[in-house]
């Protein structure tokens, strides 16, 4: 990557980059993954014949990441906090159901009991007992552009947050460690602004019909053939919509017949296109080699069920940067195991690509393999560019394919204009076809900004997931209640900050998630690690033991990785 990426780290920063999990007697394990000889952790006499079987020489560079288990108590106490706010929950659905506390929820009529249920009052529980007591933190409106600051309307509720009233006050100047402003081009000024208006003047807002219709513009085929030169590969073909471009292409890609081996964290447009899909569904653990290879093993052994017909395609669904862990997929161990097994990948780079890789081209640059390893290359423009829509990428014979199958280009709108110009400007400048290094700089800046903040975080003890060269990067908070409070607090000091709790994560796993962006500066940075550093000892945050790795004599943990050779 940059400089400051790609120096080797020091005994001190191997011993804190561990990947921790629980061991089966609940005591902590640390594993370090043996990436190159001079931090093998395994005897002397044993690194040169094992050096193949340990990583096969897939990685260039090591390979860190950490995920420090719960700590027990921690972890009771959460589950603790959760029965209390159950038993307080159905103490008040039973105020509202005598009316004795105002019920503010959607109820059936009266006329319509018999009917089949609209709400479904069970499953809103945790909604309304939960979710709605702590729902000021989210869905908060904003004011400008998402840059380094930004601007949020001030808001009040007086019914325990069914319903919120504005001031009319605006909160200025407030860091915004929330935004999947990469690398910054989501603003009001610059090279993307300029020719973004310019294209508008001509071509206007909107295109008004789908692809396969009037809506095909010339500026979308230069957009395309600048996506797959940026990418490496053949063609590539655009979309309107991020989300859709997952769920509405991997139904068009796999059906009856076939299978889909997806990670347990995969985004929510990767799981609802293979629901979609009709095609069986196996999930792996999250990153585990050992658990994907089982998998396809089994598959290719049993075959479909009752049938055990061999199964028509295996697509195995990842991503490059898991959005609520900070993790980056084992890239080249997925490549060889999809080889091996005669499968087909299909890699999302919504978060990695622009963000990841010297040139910034994703997770495939930054792992140095080659594009054409990834039958199916999607991603969005809506982080690292600051734009909106996605891309699926890869051969020719691929593309046009999806041009006729794919509901996404039949049915929806195509992208607007200017949003296709401002794609393309910021991908000039990543490329330094503008022949500035405004795209150098900014690589450089974010994996700078990225390295220092986790840094910091790690030091002040708080448990920090993720990888070392991920921009997104979750702190460990775990309690409901303590979540509300950092968030709230945080926006009192200025500070915007994300926190996401269950269901979108394991329910004794709420975490507050960072995204660092080359647009903010040390001072903003320090800024806020000072500020969270407070509400740490404020809220007693800072859970982390920090174990330390032990001695190199020690052999690796096999489970840690997987033999590619035969």
């Amino acid at each position: 990557m940059t400089e400051s990426s790609t120096a080797k780290p020091t005994d001190e920063e191997v011993r804190r980059r561990v990947r921790v999990k629980p061991a089966t007697n609940g005591s902590l394990v640390s594993h370090h993954r043996c990436h190159d000889a001079a931090h093998d952790c395994r005897p002397e006499q044993h690194r040169q014949e094992k050096k193949v079987q340990a990583n096969g020489g897939l990685y260039k560079q090591p390979f860190l990441e950490s995920f420090e288990e719960t700590p027990m108590v921690i972890a009771v106490l959460t589950y603790m906090s959760y029965v209390v706010l159950t038993f307080f929950g159905y103490f008040r659905d039973f105020l509202r159901r005598w009316n004795i506390e105002k019920c503010c929820i959607a109820t059936e009529r009266e006329e319509q009991r018999d009917f089949v249920p609209l709400y479904q009052d069970f499953e809103d529980f945790y909604t309304r007992n939960v979710y709605m007591r702590i729902r000021d933190n989210w869905n908060r409106p904003v004011c400008s552009t998402p840059t380094a600051k930004m601007e949020l309307a001030e808001r009040v509720s007086h019914d325990y947050n069914w319903t919120f009233e504005s001031t009319g006050r605006v909160l200025r100047d407030v860091i915004n460690l929330g935004s999947y402003n990469y690398l910054g081009f989501a603003e009001n000024v610059g090279p993307c602004v300029a020719s973004a208006a310019e294209i508008t003047k001509k071509y206007g807002a909107g295109v008004a019909s789908t692809r396969q219709e009037m809506g095909n513009l010339d500026l979308h085929e230069k957009m395309e053939k600048m996506v797959a030169d940026f990418l490496g590969v053949e063609s590539a073909m655009t979309f309107g919509m991020g989300f859709a471009t997952n769920s509405m292409n991997i139904p068009a890609l796999v059906g009856k017949g076939c299978l889909i081996l997806s990670d347990e964290l995969n985004h929510a447009s990767l799981v609802l296109g293979a629901r979609l899909s009709a095609a069986t569904i196996r999930v792996f653990k999250h990153n585990n080699m050992q658990s994907l290879e089982k998998l396809l093993k089994e598959s290719i052994v049993q075959g479909q069920p009752r049938t055990h017909r061999p199964w028509k395609k295996i697509l195995i669904l990842v991503e490059g940067i898991y959005s609520m862990e900070g993790s980056i997929v084992r890239l080249p161990e997925i490549v060889a195991l999809k080889k091996r097994y005669r499968a087909y990948l299909y890699l999302d780079e919504a978060h990695s690509i622009g963000a990841l890789g010297p040139r910034g081209r994703g997770v495939v640059d930054y792992f140095g393999l080659d594009p054409c390893d990834v039958d199916v290359m999607m991603g969005t423009f809506t982080k690292s560019f600051g734009a909106a829509g996605g891309y699926i990428a890869g051969k020719t014979e691929l593309v046009n394919y999806l041009r006729s199958r794919s509901h996404s280009a039949a049915y929806a709108t195509s992208m607007s204009p200017p949003v296709a110009e401002q794609i393309m400007t910021a991908m000039r400048c990543i490329t330094g076809e503008d022949g500035s290094t405004i795209g150098r700089d900014r690589l450089r800046r974010l994996a700078e900004n990225a390295t220092y903040f986790r840094r910091k975080l790690r030091e002040k003890g708080f448990v920090i997931y993720g990888n070392e060269d991920s921009p997104v990067v979750p702190m460990m908070i775990y309690m409901p209640a303590k979540l509300a409070a950092f968030a709230r607090e945080m926006l009192k000091r200025n500070i915007g900050v994300v926190v996401v709790g269950f269901p979108a994560t394991p329910i004794i796993e709420a975490r507050a998630r960072f995204c660092l962006s080359a647009a903010h500066t040390r001072e903003m940075l320090d800024q806020a690690l000072s500020a969270i550093d407070e509400m740490g000892d404020l809220l007693h945050l800072k859970y982390s033991r920090r174990r330390i790795q032990p001695p190199p004599t020690r052999s690796c943990d096999p489970d840690m990785f997987q033999e590619m050779d035969d």
